[in-house]
């Protein structure tokens, strides 16, 4: 590593977070906080996730726990709503704007749908979760000023790799910042769903519409407020689903549509992804749209529609 990534991976890397709920809720102070889960037919695992964040909010330290619907078609919203979370629908916040497909999409759209200083991400995907994720994420943030992002690492078991990062981080993400950023070669899950950020800097940088959002993210953090701007926590153990190697393909694309341009190489406009499978002896093209053009900076949408009502998202900012 770069000697000035040393530095940083020793002063802003917790590998073993003891940060307690109490500590965190006097250093809270007035600050809001919102945690948010993205879902997309998630009905198997979100009500365990949002039932075990619960006492989190009840104890102060979480004002808003919101699952950021995506159109599912199975009983995730029924399911979030019943263990204690508020479900927002991305069709009801910004009515006025078409929503596109993909994760980046509703976590754009949740920063209309809270209001909290302090926003948390967690992947809605998760087995066995453990609410510490949340206190070890907000830690940095409530206790360093100027951290602005924080990521979260973790070995995962379920998978076969050794490593903490999985086929994507590995083989695409890690590559692609030691080549074009290398100052960030620190960072050991680039891609993890699970991380914290302020929201006056969230609100600052445009959104990568699917899979690219989380290093766009880190990539617009980096370019604005450097290394001290950012830190990661050791979570432990994290268990999701695996995908596919055809879901990776779309997935490293639309990474790619994201990381690149934030390094000054141009990735192309939306286009399709082709990729190919055997049928009766013949290789035959599928081809998968990829969305790559970035939402605008939520700060900038909401300047032009202040004086307005979002739709009654007013009552979108109401506590758990």
């Amino acid at each position: 590593m770069l000697p000035g990534t040393s530095s940083w991976f020793a002063d802003r890397t917790w590998q073993d977070p003891q940060w307690t709920v109490e500590e965190l809720l006097r250093r809270k102070g007035s600050q809001r906080i919102s945690v948010v889960l993205p879902a997309l037919d998630e009905e198997a695992t979100v009500g365990a996730i949002v039932a075990e964040l619960v006492p989190l909010a009840r104890s102060g330290l979480v004002d808003e726990l919101v699952v950021m619907d995506s159109g599912s078609t199975d009983r995730t919203v029924e399911v979030a709503s019943a263990a204690g979370a508020r479900v927002a629908h991305r069709e009801d916040v910004l009515p006025a704007l078409p929503p596109v497909p993909g994760k980046g999409e509703v976590l754009w759209r949740s920063l209309a749908a809270t209001s909290g200083d302090l926003v948390a991400f967690l992947d809605s995907d998760l087995v066995d979760f453990d609410p510490g994720f949340v206190v070890a994420l907000l830690g940095p943030l409530l206790t360093h000023a100027e951290v602005q992002l924080v990521k979260g690492f973790y070995r995962r078991p379920l998978r076969l790799e050794s490593s903490g990062g999985g086929r994507v981080t590995e083989l695409l993400a890690r590559p692609v910042l030691s080549a074009l950023r290398p100052e960030l070669s620190g960072v050991v899950q680039p891609l993890g769903g699970e991380y914290a950020a302020r929201r006056s800097f969230l609100e600052s940088v445009p959104f990568a519409p699917g899979y690219g959002v989380e290093i766009g993210l880190l990539l617009d953090a980096h370019s604005r407020h450097g290394l001290d701007g950012l830190a990661q926590v050791n979570l432990g153990v994290r268990k999701h689903r695996n995908r596919s190697l055809a879901q990776l393909g779309v997935m490293s694309r639309q990474i790619l549509g994201a990381a690149l341009p934030r390094c000054g190489v141009p990735a192309g406009d939306d286009a399709d992804f082709v990729q190919f499978t055997q049928v009766a002896g013949e290789w035959l093209p599928e081809v998968a749209p990829v969305a790559l053009a970035d939402r605008p900076p939520m700060r900038e949408v909401l300047g032009m529609r202040s004086g307005t009502t979002l739709n009654g998202c007013g009552a979108l900012h109401s506590p758990v």
